[in-house]
């Protein structure tokens, strides 16, 4: 096997599945990369296979962005009907796994320091400063609005978990390799203290 040839079809297909292309007609790929290596006539225009590669990007990325809202709203829905979870006003669900006895809770404009570990619906770690061993600090006015709102519920020293809807979390715009546009999002969270 040649390494370097292979090497190249595998950054290809990478980049492909990275924008949600994860089949392609084999045949024709092989024959597209035969014909542009010998310099034979083209079966299309470079400016069609772009619009071609263009409209497959976003009808690709349409397909999961539309998939992660039935995901997370089908989530959010069952998971409301757990008696332990409390729903807000905002959409924002969360579940009080330790309630600290201290009355001290966070404004919007205070710098908070937390413990926490994020995942998708389906279980994915994202982030994780639990496994990192290393608690964060932050202005809380600085951080996704699930956050911002979640916070303010908290004592020092109490557990929660947040299960937030993608418009109070990141909306339509993907962060980082993991987390997809609007992804709902799961987050345990101890508040360690103000600052």
């Amino acid at each position: 096997m040649d390494t370097t040839s292979y090497s190249i079809g595998m950054i290809i297909a990478k980049n492909l599945k990275a924008q949600g292309i994860d089949q392609i007609d084999q045949n024709s790929f092989n024959k597209a990369m035969e014909d542009v290596f010998a310099g034979n006539a083209l079966a299309v225009s470079l400016e069609d296979a772009n619009n071609n590669f263009k409209n497959r990007v976003e009808e690709a990325q349409k397909e999961s962005e539309d998939a992660n809202k039935k995901a997370g709203a089908d989530f959010l829905a069952m998971n409301g009907k757990r008696e332990t979870v409390i729903t807000t006003e905002s959409g924002l669900q969360y579940e009080i796994i330790e309630e600290a006895k201290g009355l001290q809770r966070p404004m919007l404009l205070d710098k908070v320091k937390v413990h926490y570990h994020g995942t998708l619906i389906d279980g994915t770690v994202f982030d994780s400063s639990v496994e990192r061993n290393e608690p964060i600090s932050f202005p809380l006015n600085g951080v996704i609005k699930g956050w911002q709102e979640g916070l303010q519920l908290m004592t020092v020293g109490s557990k929660y978990r947040f299960f937030i809807p993608y418009d109070l979390a990141y909306g339509a715009r993907a962060a980082g390799p993991t987390i997809g546009p609007y992804s709902t999002l799961i987050f345990d969270v101890e508040l360690l203290g103000i600052e």
